[in-house]
């Protein structure tokens, strides 16, 4: 990927002896949208640390906006935004504040900042929040006002470590109204984040499991890796269908979703009337079972169903 403004060639890094991310390879192009999705404890927060030059590698190469984040970390900070989890807000200052305060930080000239903190706080629709508090916005609010501060300077590259977790479906929408934006303006964006439908909107998928690369690309292209089908067995007990079901001939997967059990079979016209003779012998009541299209959560639970299998071997 000649165009690649961010890549990493075999990162790993321990905690107390246990790898959080390891062997991990990847690159991204100018203005896209890379998710990095998992579970927590997947190694998203790590990696995304390790690119923002706040926390050493244990080994690997990693460059990030032509700068090597390794050797020197301090290089890339200019040209970076990282938006961690807890945002360092400054809860007594207002908005305003807490825009200048940042905008400071990186030498962004005054006229510069009034203009690109009134189309950024626009975009946001915070227009009329900025004298208000940052501690007395919303958890929505407090997103977008981080958002904004990370902005602040233009970054060639935004790292944001799951913006949207706590937040409103409505501010969750614009946050991602935002990013689209940005992209359009040239800015990468490396998203962490543990919802599984917001996965759906970035360009490719960085799918992690216990600090290792399960797939790297689009989400079309993850869905393509699934083979057979994806079965929804209606049920209030999804979890009991789902432990009699474990080691059925031709399950490759199954994941509770809400009042429905999600399983991946190798030939859904076969396994069909076996699933209802198996789950009926068991005395288990269950309503329609349904073809599906596969989502990416259905995917990611085959490829971690399917890992842990070889770690069992």
């Amino acid at each position: 990927m000649n165009d690649a403004v961010v890549k990493v060639d075999r990162l790993t890094k321990h905690f107390a002896g246990r790898p959080v991310v390891e062997d991990l390879s990847f690159a991204v192009r100018r203005g896209e949208i890379l998710g990095l999705v998992g579970p927590d404890g997947a190694g998203k927060t790590t990696t995304l640390r390790i690119l923002a030059g706040v926390l050493p590698a244990d080994s690997g190469a990693a460059r990030v906006a032509d700068q090597d984040v390794i050797r020197d970390p301090e290089a890339v900070k200019s040209r970076i935004s990282y938006m961690a989890q807890r945002f360092g807000l400054y809860e007594d200052l207002t908005v305003d504040e807490n825009i200048r305060f940042y905008a400071e930080l990186f030498e962004v000239a005054a006229a510069v900042r009034e203009q690109r903190a009134r189309e950024l706080l626009a975009a946001c629709g915070m227009t009329p929040f900025q004298r208000r508090l940052a501690g007395q916005l919303s958890g929505g609010m407090k997103r977008k006002l981080g958002l904004v501060c990370a902005l602040i300077h233009t970054p060639q590259i935004l790292l944001l470590d799951e913006p949207t977790t706590g937040v409103d479906p409505v501010s969750r929408r614009e946050l991602w109204s935002i990013l689209y934006s940005l992209v359009f303006q040239g800015v990468t964006v490396l998203i962490s984040t543990a919802y599984f439908d917001e996965a759906e909107r970035c360009h490719r998928l960085l799918l992690l499991h216990r600090g290792r690369l399960l797939f790297c690309g689009t989400p079309a292209e993850l869905k393509g890796k699934l083979p057979g089908a994806v079965l929804s067995l209606a049920s209030s007990e999804p979890r009991r269908l789902r432990a009699a079901l474990a080691g059925a001939d031709g399950v490759l997967s199954a994941m509770a979703m809400g009042d429905a059990l999600h399983v991946v079979v190798d030939d859904p016209a076969r396994r069909i009337p076996e699933l209802r003779e198996q789950l009926g012998a068991a005395g288990l009541g269950f309503g329609d079972i349904t073809t599906m299209g596969a989502t990416v959560e259905d995917v990611f639970a085959y490829m971690v169903s399917r890992q842990e299998a070889e770690r069992g071997r």
